[in-house]
């Protein structure tokens, strides 16, 4: 019975979870109640809460960490500047006259505001309220409209520069440290976040393409599904420049200063959320009251995130302390089948998790316990970040949980229904699928980049 208390702790969580309960004190307080009637009872050693405090010290005095509030702020800056509203009008005139052109400017103008706010809440969001009325109106079927505003939201999670990514790195760090050690190594490694950048951008950069070639098949078969709009005008060559170019360079920026090893995250995360200040401020759309509102809303979604570190912190002592790790190790000793069943069975897990927990809870909770076991049976560490970006990518869009769904079901027209978006996800879902498992036959996919950067250093 005693041994089993690590899974029935987990599951206690996704209950609590499940009825509503706050993520952070949801982790932070069952671990404790467990850890109390571990006491009291004589299972759990107290000696292990005493490490606590360094623990969430360490946490909050995390280096790495402090690009999250950064890219937040970034983010929020580039949506409540309207340069996305700019972006999709300018592209939708580019392309808007050939049949899928607007669903093609969709999924461009959602690959750029991936790579800006990083958050899969936010673009789904914005490019519902932006282009989901564009597109009906326009004659686009409901499915195809839905489908292609949710899968190009959830690209944040893959996209570099992705909050995702960054606490993935941070976290597989640890993980990975924690591997080296159980193999005796002398001086370990880490992960960084640079690595997972360079390694999620080709995976990235081929499910855009992906989501591309699916639209031009679909304007080539059945274009009135997609219908061209016929009631637009050019677009002039200094409007699209002046639209496209400046957050484009700042992207650039950001992603170029970190993959060339001339800033770290955090330093680049720094000048991303001042570039996109600047830009608002060229705009005249950074009035005091907006300026306000962005550091609400920045200061919001931090605390969130760092309650949550902090409760999975918790969480994740009290699951050692009753021998958590040791359990799952021998429950994947028990499978058998080696590193690829191992895999195998964790991905399908964080793809089921996905759908009742948010990315973060599963980065910091679930991550910590099976990163350590993979890690140290000789899966690379940045190939495993990517593959679990991406499935959690999947899971997302995967109905009747997938939170994407949720997002854009709160903006949509009521004249669009709840089926319309399951219909319209099912063939991403399977974009996405494919591109998994490219990246489980080629590895190289994830791992050649970072390697041959590394080369040059």
């Amino acid at each position: 019975m005693i041994e089993w208390i690590p899974l029935i702790m987990f599951a206690a969580v996704c209950l609590a979870l499940i009825a509503g309960y706050p993520v952070a004190f949801s982790l932070a307080g069952t671990a404790m109640l467990f850890a109390g009637v571990g006491i009291i009872a004589g299972w759990f050693d107290p000696s292990y809460l005493s490490a606590l405090p360094a623990r969430l010290f360490g946490t909050i005095n995390n280096v790495t960490l402090m690009a999250v509030p950064l890219f937040i702020l970034m983010g929020v800056l580039l949506e409540r500047s309207r340069i996305a509203e700019e972006l999709l009008d300018t592209m939708a005139r580019l392309f808007g006259r050939m049949p899928g052109g607007l669903g093609i400017s969709v999924i461009l103008v959602g690959a750029l505001l991936a790579a800006s706010t990083g958050i899969v809440g936010a673009t789904v969001v914005t490019m519902g309220l932006l282009s989901l009325p564009t597109m009906l109106r326009r004659g686009y079927a409901p499915s195809i409209a839905t489908g292609t505003i949710c899968a190009t939201g959830t690209l944040g999670q893959i996209i570099p520069p992705s909050i995702a990514l960054v606490l993935l790195g941070d976290t597989l760090s640890t993980a990975y440290q924690q591997a080296q050690l159980k193999m005796n190594v002398s001086n370990p490694e880490t992960v960084s976040v640079g690595d997972l950048f360079m390694g999620a951008l080709v995976p990235g950069l081929i499910l855009v393409g992906l989501y591309l070639i699916y639209i031009i098949v679909i304007a080539l078969r059945d274009p009135e599904r997609v219908p061209p709009a016929t009631n637009i005008g050019e677009v002039p060559t200094s409007r699209l420049i002046a639209n496209l170019l400046p957050p484009v360079a700042l992207i650039v920026t950001v992603l170029g200063s970190i993959l060339i090893g001339a800033a770290t995250p955090t330093e680049a995360a720094a000048v991303g959320a001042l570039g996109a200040a600047l830009l608002a401020r060229m705009k005249g759309e950074l009035p005091l009251r907006r300026l306000r509102e962005v550091g609400e809303s920045t200061l919001e979604v931090t605390c969130m995130v760092f309650m949550i570190l902090i409760g999975a912190a918790v969480f994740s002592l009290v699951f050692r302390g009753y021998g958590g790790d040791e359990l799952i190790q021998s429950l994947f000793e028990q499978l058998g089948g080696g590193v690829g069943v191992a895999v195998f069975v964790v991905m399908l897990a964080i793809f089921l998790l996905g759908f009742i927990l948010d990315f973060i809870e599963i980065t910091f909770v679930v991550v910590p316990i099976v990163g350590p076991i993979l890690l140290a049976m000789g899966v690379d560490p940045v190939w495993l970040g990517i593959m679990i970006a991406l499935n959690l990518q999947t899971s997302f869009l995967t109905p009747p949980f997938g939170f994407a769904l949720f997002y854009l079901r709160g903006v949509a027209p009521d004249s669009v229904r709840t089926t319309d978006l399951y219909r319209g996800v099912a063939p991403f879902i399977v974009l996405q699928l494919l591109m998994l498992g490219m990246l489980a036959l080629w590895p190289d996919l994830a791992t050649a980049l970072p390697d041959w950067v590394r080369s040059l250093r």
